[in-house]
């Protein structure tokens, strides 16, 4: 039996969706090892709950701290582990043993963020640019969700793609029951949910919408997603140019997701950059016609499902949009695609894989 250490300190997080699903379908194969799941304090209580036959440790350290480097690397040492899975790819990088990395995308080496000040979110670009290449060297094995990263990863590390094992994330349907936005009752809609951030390519959508309107004055653009100073913005922009029925909704609930993916008319991903591309795959599952991206790893993931768009083409992007929303028998092959499309991911099999790597990072010497 072997000690196993899992970094979970994402677990709540968008991102860490992804650790949360490996855990709870990994626990359910009651693997034959001692591990122990390290998560923040507020997570304790949740992970006590999605991983009984696992022992829950609480981690102070917080991801891109000195704290990181320096508390992080002796709380983890401390356990003497003979594997360490790290579930991102920032980790202290002065610990040494068997390490198997997840590595999700480049996405934060590419792409700066307005809402974080220039200077320091710089500074920590740089740094996490010298960390990722350390990380890829240094990992017995890493972990991608698709084979564009996987390929993105060894070109820009030089690793050794033997080293790089893509499981594929998958998703869920909604279990709430759907919960209607009486505002939007009886409209239609198109629709995105997530983060704003400048990757997310919100600010072309709304160029496109402004085009749409011309020929669909009833339309609305409905996005969705806890308000930040990215998405301030956004609503700045439209309040100052006078677009009308662009809908900022804030945080919503479940329910109130699901409803809108089973009522809008497409749900859009107009992402410039994706690690596998969770949103859309989980429109799909609820039925939503997708009109998506073209970029990086969403036509590996999405296969015929959607319907594509050039990314920075804002003309290309109101037209295959317009296609969709016109053409109810489109949508209704999209539908039905994406729902097959979507059902061919499993959480089960990727924690089924994820073990598979486990046995053979422990099989080799340190």
């Amino acid at each position: 039996m072997a000690k196993i250490v899992i970094d979970a300190r994402e677990s709540g997080t968008s991102t860490g969706r992804y650790i949360d699903k490996l855990l709870e379908h990994m626990g359910a194969l009651n693997p034959k090892h001692d591990i122990t799941v390290l998560v923040k304090p507020h997570r304790l209580d949740f992970m006590m709950k999605t991983t009984p036959n696992f022992t829950v440790q609480t981690t102070p350290y917080k991801e891109f701290t000195f704290g990181e480097q320096l508390g992080f690397w002796r709380q983890v040492r401390s356990f003497k582990a003979d594997m360490v899975h790290f579930g991102k790819d920032h980790q202290p990088v002065l610990y040494k043993g068997r390490v198997v990395t997840t590595m999700h995308d480049l996405t934060t080496a590419r792409f700066r963020n307005p809402d974080k000040h220039p200077l320091v979110f710089g500074i920590k670009q740089v740094v996490y640019l010298w960390v990722v290449r350390r990380v890829a060297k240094k990992s017995n094995a890493i972990l991608t969700p698709t084979e564009f990263v996987k390929n993105d990863v060894v070109k820009f590390t030089h690793i050794n793609p033997n080293k790089v094992t893509v499981t594929y994330e998958a998703t869920e349907p909604i279990a709430e029951e759907a919960e209607p936005l009486n505002s939007l009752l009886g409209k239609l809609f198109i629709m995105y949910v997530g983060r704003p951030t400048p990757h997310k390519n919100l600010a072309r959508l709304i160029d496109a919408f402004k085009i749409l309107q011309k020929q669909n004055p009833e339309l609305r653009l409905v996005l969705a997603g806890k308000k930040d100073a990215n998405y301030q913005a956004h609503a700045d922009r439209v309040k100052r140019e006078g677009i009308k029925n662009v809908i900022f909704t804030d945080f919503i609930t479940d329910g109130q997701l699901r409803w809108l993916l089973e009522n809008c008319t497409a749900y859009i991903f107009p992402s410039l950059s994706e690690g596998f591309g969770l949103p859309g795959l989980e429109a799909m599952l609820q039925g939503a016609p997708v009109v998506s991206s073209n970029a990086t790893c969403l036509p590996e993931v999405y296969g015929d499902a959607a319907y594509y768009f050039d990314p920075t083409d804002v003309m290309d992007m109101a037209e295959k949009i317009n296609e969709v929303i016109n053409n109810a028998k489109l949508r209704q092959e999209l539908s039905a695609k994406g729902k097959k499309q979507a059902a061919k991911y499993s959480w089960r099999r990727m924690a089924e894989q994820t073990l598979a790597v486990y046995e053979a990072t422990l099989r080799q010497k340190l």
